[in-house]
């Protein structure tokens, strides 16, 4: 069976519960592990969500709405992300995960999307008001991509899925080898992918929310098969 390498996060039970309905296992990596140790043996990385990534390492100063920063487990991630890259091992990240895979890989982000974005829809739902499920706003899915692939079963008229939503940041300037395959109405960038590897792809929205329901299954099914495919 698969082991999948997630990394630690205060709402980590999704995560692993996604993992496990995929039929994979799961090793929760974190700061007081080196790299090396983090992927030993393991077959795909998943890359949670959680606090901001430290803006120095896109050499930017931090914004007044910048939230919590974790620079440990900054530079953990990071670490894990260029060696998984490195062994073209599988790897999915979400939400934070996202933005940390864009800035190991040499972009930027956009620090407040509220402030910075004025004329972006809402993209942070968070409790209590909306459940963590909550459907916020659609995103557009390019055709030709991984993503597309694994969602084909979801996507309404072809190009779109319904997602959640709870994040104030966002992709800024996209990093080299990396490409957008999904958009917010408003442009704000929902899912990356590298496709000079086997499988590379990371969503802002937050599919392990859904690990009961199943809507976005296929994203974890697809990081598992890929890793057992090596």
């Amino acid at each position: 069976m698969p082991l999948i390498a997630i990394t630690e996060c205060h709402k980590i039970e999704d995560y692993k519960h996604a993992v496990a309905h995929a039929n994979a296992e799961f090793r929760i990596v974190n700061h007081e592990m080196t790299a090396e140790e983090a992927l030993d043996g393991v077959h795909g990385v998943l890359l949670t969500g959680g606090g901001d990534v430290d803006p120095a390492f896109y050499g930017e100063a931090p914004h007044p709405q910048l939230g919590a920063i974790d620079r440990a487990r900054d530079e953990f991630e990071m670490a894990v992300t260029r060696a998984a890259r490195q062994q073209r091992l599988p790897l999915l990240g979400i939400c934070r995960g996202l933005q940390l895979l864009n800035v190991t890989c040499g972009g930027s982000l956009v620090q407040d999307i509220p402030s910075d974005l004025p004329n972006a829809e809402r993209h942070r739902f968070t409790l209590p008001e909306f459940p963590s499920n909550h459907l916020a706003h659609d995103v557009w899915v390019e055709g030709d991509s991984l993503l597309a692939r694994l969602m084909r079963d979801s996507l309404v008229d072809g190009d779109t899925l319904r997602v959640n939503s709870r994040h104030h940041q966002a992709v800024k300037a996209i990093a080299p080898g990396l490409t957008s395959v999904a958009t917010a109405p408003d442009g704000v960038i929902e899912a990356i992918e590298d496709t000079s590897l086997p499988f590379c792809l990371a969503v802002q929205w937050h599919p392990e929310n859904f690990q009961h329901t199943g809507e976005f299954r296929a994203l974890f099914e697809g990081l598992v098969q890929a890793g057992g495919r090596r």
